[in-house]
């Protein structure tokens, strides 16, 4: 019985042995310079020979020590075989039972088996060819494997210190000059992308302060927009505008100097009384209109007029802002011309639109509505400020005058149309509908119509033969050249196209109207006042 001194393995013929050794040479062909492997012997030959030119003169002197040990030229090659053998056998001398191994070439041919005699003198040979070629020997020992002597101990670059084997020269290194290798480059790393981070923080902040400063313009631009068209940019109020616009009208030569200082005079007077000077007034439009209605309009079915109400338009001192105000002085012209609310107006004038804004301000510093105040800075004399159905209805309740506000927040038709606003107003003009004569003048004031960027009175409401429903409007902006058309004793169809507004014709996103419905007491004003604090309206839907 014979034992493999590779693997232990108990071979019971010299044949086996041979065939048992030759498994082990084609299983484990490693090359001894790089370690390459899952190669056949003869891909590994040629990689030695090409790869590894200089180590393969080793080799060439291992065929001669085989030749000299078997004296014959016939066995060269089996020699250089069985050396090449030897080469990976002592390669994998670091495996499983680190015994040495020997290739199935080295066995005589005469079929003798003394594998370990063969394997001690042919090593003892290599040794001493291997220790003759040895470079530095002073540095470091001669290993039993071939692979080793090869390749002298890893010596460390930064204290010249030699390891066994290059895992451990690689532990050494990484434990003990991890501030020479790792850290330096960790440290630019870190410092690189310190100053990435810097510069991107950098021009993050350059980015949000041109963005800032982009948006602080915009809104700086949108506030003065604003301020200017609501009348808050402290360029003057009513008087300035006015002497303003005459200026321009004499320079023109639209009007005469003579001219402009006799307005001037009755501006000044009607500003000292704080009455209207009733040069933008229209009267006598609603008993005119009744007189149409019964003898004419062969289109309408019914119609509904307010109590008399005179019209009043935008004049040089308040073009482009006043529509508010000479609202309100329609309404008050109406309520003026009504008995039942003596007591509150205790024969008052209407009033210019300097004391108008007056007036506001006294109800403001009564209590009323102190959010709105705020926003208007609690000023309004002296400016051009807006005001709308909040100011109209806060001024009216100050003289106890019974009202509300009604905020038709969205269309309530196709379109964008309102016609649940024609349908209030309807019911607020027409206590009765059916068996009315054809036009009523009833005793109802007009209301304050407001939407986005103006406001308007209604003075009726036509019911047409179609059944649908029209209004009828005084618009601040109508002249009165245009108004006094309609005083005419044969009036034109055509005049009324000014008044007339119908369900299309009012298509804004939202509208609100304020409607007189009495007088206050002094308890229901003070009830009122508080309530105001926290401003809200009826809304319909």
């Amino acid at each position: 019985m014979l034992s493999c001194d590779i693997c232990g393995e108990t071979i019971s013929s010299e044949p086996d042995m041979k065939a048992h050794l030759t498994v082990h040479m084609e299983n484990e062909v490693i090359c001894p310079f790089c370690k390459l492997s899952g190669v056949n012997y003869d891909e590994m030959c040629f990689h030695i020979e090409t790869a590894h030119f200089e180590q393969n003169e080793l080799e060439r002197n291992f065929e001669r020590i085989n030749t000299i040990q078997y004296g014959t030229s016939d066995n060269r090659k089996d020699s250089s075989l069985q050396c090449r053998a030897d080469i990976n056998s002592s390669v994998h001398s670091a495996c499983a039972s680190n015994q040495p191994k020997i290739s199935a070439q080295s066995l005589p041919e005469d079929g003798t088996l003394k594998h370990k005699d063969f394997y001690s003198e042919n090593l003892t040979e290599s040794r001493k060819f291997l220790k003759s070629t040895e470079r530095q020997s002073d540095r470091t020992k001669i290993k039993e494997s071939i692979y080793e002597t090869m390749y002298s101990p890893p010596e460390c670059p930064f204290c010249e210190k030699i390891e066994d084997n290059s895992q451990d020269m690689e532990t050494h290194v990484k434990t003990k000059h991890a501030d020479l290798l790792d850290t330096p480059l960790e440290g630019v790393n870190r410092v690189q992308c310190s100053r990435d981070l810097e510069l991107a923080q950098q021009l993050q902040q350059e980015e949000d302060r041109k963005r800032r400063s982009e948006e602080s313009r915009q809104e700086m631009e949108e506030f003065q927009k604003l301020q200017r068209q609501y009348g808050l940019d402290n360029s003057g109020g009513y008087k300035q505008q006015q002497l303003r616009n005459m200026e321009i009208e004499v320079n023109r030569g639209r009007m005469h100097p003579s001219e402009f200082h006799r307005r001037k005079a009755d501006m000044m007077e009607s500003l000292a009384i704080g009455v209207d000077d009733g040069k933008t007034k229209t009267s006598g439009i609603m008993e005119a209109l009744y007189t149409y209605y019964q003898n004419a309009a062969t289109d309408v079915r019914r119609v509904w007029l307010s109590a008399g109400v005179d019209h009043f338009h935008s004049s040089f001192g308040d073009k482009g802002w006043g529509c508010g105000y000479r609202n309100f002085q329609m309404l008050l012209s109406s309520l003026l011309q009504n008995d039942a609310y003596d007591d509150s107006l205790k024969g008052m004038s209407v009033p210019c639109i300097p004391k108008i804004q007056s007036m506001i301000e006294d109800a403001w510093k009564e209590g009323f509505d102190p959010q709105g105040a705020s926003q208007l800075n609690n000023r309004l004399q002296g400016t051009k400020a807006w005001i709308g159905a909040c100011e109209i209805y806060t001024l009216l309740t100050s003289l106890r005058i019974k009202c509300r506000i009604v905020d038709f927040h969205k269309s309530t038709g196709p379109l964008g149309t309102h016609p649940r606003l024609f349908e209030w107003i309807l019911s607020y003009y027409a206590s009765e509908r059916e068996g009315s004569p054809k036009a009523v003048c009833t005793s109802k004031p007009p209301i304050y119509l407001q939407h986005q960027g103006h406001s308007r009175t209604v003075v009726g409401i036509e019911e047409r033969k179609n059944r649908t429903l029209c209004l009828l409007v005084f618009d601040p902006g109508c002249p009165s050249r245009e108004m006094q058309k309609l005083l005419k004793q044969d009036m034109e169809v055509s005049s009324l196209k000014q008044l007339r507004k119908f369900v299309g014709n009012l298509k804004h996103k939202q509208y609100q109207i304020v409607a007189v419905e009495g007088v206050l007491s002094s308890e229901e004003k003070i009830a009122r006042r508080q309530a105001s604090q926290v401003f809200t309206a009826e809304k319909i839907p």
